[in-house]
């Protein structure tokens, strides 16, 4: 059984619960809410074409067992400055803080590949010791004549060397990520 526990504004404000979190952060519409939704099987995730909508840390119990976050987006929103800088030094503060966070899956566009704000993110995880995993999202779709920076596992060493690859639309990859939290 899964349901949503809330969305909350605070790191404080998060319940004190002993459940493993497994966090999904990439940048805004990368797909983490429609990637969460096609993990579980149901739609407990607000998906929106708009990006940005996550404005929150919103949290899944999963069967009594773990705990899903999905984190507001980085990168393109339409937001104000001031509203992305307090997205960013929460979201900064969760994974920092959160004790029961067993592992960030950093999303990354496939048809994109890495930007700068991804690969920030991975630098930081780096340099502070958070374990992370890559998952491509979309990668049912076309993919655009671009110069993609490819991610070395090596150069990253808080990183899990096991890139996986999803789509939440063709249901392909779901079961590696749901081998990775421990549900069926």
């Amino acid at each position: 059984m899964i349901k949503f526990v809330g969305g909350f504004e605070n790191v404080r404000d998060l319940p004190k619960t002993q459940f493993p979190e497994f966090a999904f952060a990439g940048r805004s519409n990368v797909g983490k809410s429609s990637l969460i939704n096609a993990i579980v099987g149901e739609k407990i995730a607000r998906t929106s074409n708009t990006p940005g909508r996550t404005q929150t840390l919103n949290l899944f119990n999963v069967g009594d067992r773990i705990m899903i976050v999905d984190l507001p987006g980085y990168g393109y929103a339409r937001t104000s400055k001031e509203n992305a800088e307090r997205w960013l030094v929460r979201f900064q503060e969760y994974i920092t803080s959160r004790r029961q966070l067993k592992r960030l899956f950093i999303l990354i566009d496939s048809r994109i590949g890495p930007r700068d704000s991804d690969l920030e993110l991975m630098d930081f995880c780096d340099a502070n010791g958070i374990s992370y995993q890559i998952i491509y999202t979309k990668k049912d779709k076309r993919v655009r004549d671009t110069d993609q920076v490819n991610i070395n596992p090596d150069s990253h060493p808080a990183m899990f060397t096991e890139i996986l690859e999803t789509s939440a639309e063709k249901k392909t990859g779901l079961d590696a990520v749901r081998m990775t939290i421990g549900i069926k």
